[in-house]
């Protein structure tokens, strides 16, 4: 019986010698252990072959270069003020707002947006009516603008003006952006039926469509995607759209929000469809991104790139699908621009190779303080293109003076519940 043992373990190793000697090297080389080196001094834009820390794991996985100057989907975004638009001193009764992206045609650049002019500021829900807009997207219109320079517009009016009772939108059109498909142009816009406030912001999708960027637009006059179905995230409300062509369909981006009224979260979700006109179809595992206030996204290599600003976990990031569905984060950032709407020459060219943005319009709100709340319209550079390399744009940081960090001091209640915390103390000493 030993001997039969002997025998069976010496067959055992001639048998995994053998096996090993028809493996190669580096096959051998893949499944041993990783020998511990430890982290190299020299930059190594290669994942190195030892063993990682989680964060380094994900600081070669997770992005598109090791630091943000080598990260293409990395930028700062710097600001610069539009000259050409009038908003009455400032006084809340004029607003711009939510730009479409911007496109080129005819010689010029041109700009769609959430134009509202009131007698009034904005009000509230309660103190609304026919004339006083309940907030700041209410009682608007759709208008626009062109430029030859991208800095300085000329304002050439209404593009979709409200439609009469009871059509889709009749009490405000808002938040639009723009489709050029086989030589037309499409805005897509949110419809709203009530003063926004009064249950929320409760609006579909509606769209118009027109021959030429300066119109006249049609109104297709019927819902082209429709809020969600009872106990859906989107039950409520489709906000945002924001279309681009992509492998071979309209790809229509949108946000809506869900929860408990004071608590809502926002994330994004995507429709596609053939046709501008729709039938628009859900993707079945909507949301697509899990946060940001509004939608603003672009083709990049073969994929979508999308910058997600405010809300959420993953707000103040740029994220990336390769399918223009799973989207992951690519870079973090700040000061990035709200409601952006940027210049994409190959938006609609339904490109195997998005070349990225460097500049659009965006928006600040609340300019003059919320008694005299309204909006207004600003350009927004960034070094997210192929073919731009702006080293100024790639810094990993912002310097401020002191003045800025203090205008964002504590409030009222905080000062008033340290005060308290204060009096403990020295009461229990």
């Amino acid at each position: 019986m030993k001997l039969l043992k002997n025998i069976f373990m010496y067959l055992s190793v001639l048998f995994v010698i053998s096996c090993a000697q028809k493996i190669p090297n580096a096959t051998i080389s893949k499944i041993a252990p990783k020998e511990d080196k430890g982290f190299p001094f020299e930059i190594q834009h290669e994942k190195p072959n030892i063993k990682l820390s989680h964060a380094l794991e994900r600081n070669y996985d997770a992005y598109l270069g090791i630091q943000p100057k080598y990260n293409e989907l990395y930028t700062q975004f710097k600001y610069t003020e539009i000259k050409g638009l009038d908003y009455s001193n400032h006084d809340g009764t004029i607003t711009r707002r939510d730009p479409s992206k911007v496109i080129f045609e005819n010689g010029k650049y041109y700009v769609w947006y959430t134009h509202r002019q009131t007698p009034t500021s904005p009000k509230g829900a309660a103190k609304s009516n026919d004339t006083i807009p309940s907030s700041d997207w209410d009682l608007c219109d759709i208008w626009y603008a062109t430029s030859k320079d991208g800095f300085t517009w000329e304002e050439q009016g209404v593009a979709v003006p409200r439609p009469p009772k009871p059509n889709v939108g009749w009490r405000s059109v808002a938040t639009t952006d723009i489709l050029k498909w086989k030589g037309k142009y499409y805005l897509y816009y949110q419809g709203f039926m009530e003063a926004s406030g009064k249950r929320g912001d409760d609006c579909p999708v509606a769209v118009s469509y027109a021959d030429s960027p300066d119109g006249p637009w049609t109104p297709y006059n019927k819902i082209v995607i429709p809020n969600g179905a009872p106990g859906q995230w989107d039950q409520f409300s489709i906000h945002d759209p924001y279309p681009l062509v992509y492998k071979g369909k309209i790809y229509l981006y949108y946000k809506s929000d869900y929860g408990v009224k004071g608590n809502l979260i926002r994330m994004q979700g995507l429709a596609t469809a053939d046709n501008p006109l729709g039938p628009f179809t859900k993707y079945a595992q909507n949301p697509v991104i899990n946060s940001g206030h509004e939608t603003t996204l672009f083709p990049f290599k073969g994929g979508i790139a999308a910058l997600v600003i405010r809300d959420g976990n993953e707000h103040n990031t740029i994220q990336y699908a390769e399918d223009g569905i799973n989207f992951d984060i690519a870079s973090i950032t700040e000061l990035m621009p709200t409601a952006g709407g940027p210049f994409i020459p190959d938006a609609f060219t339904d490109t195997k190779d998005g070349r990225g943005i460097t500049w659009g319009i965006s928006h600040f709100t609340a300019v003059n303080g919320w008694s005299t709340n309204h909006s207004i319209l600003t350009r927004f550079d960034c070094d997210l293109s192929q073919d731009l390399n702006d080293p100024d744009m790639k810094k990993s940081y912002m310097t401020y003076k002191p003045e800025h960090y203090y205008k964002h001091g504590l409030n009222g209640k905080q000062k008033k519940r340290i005060a308290v915390q204060n009096e403990k103390t020295a009461s229990s000493n």
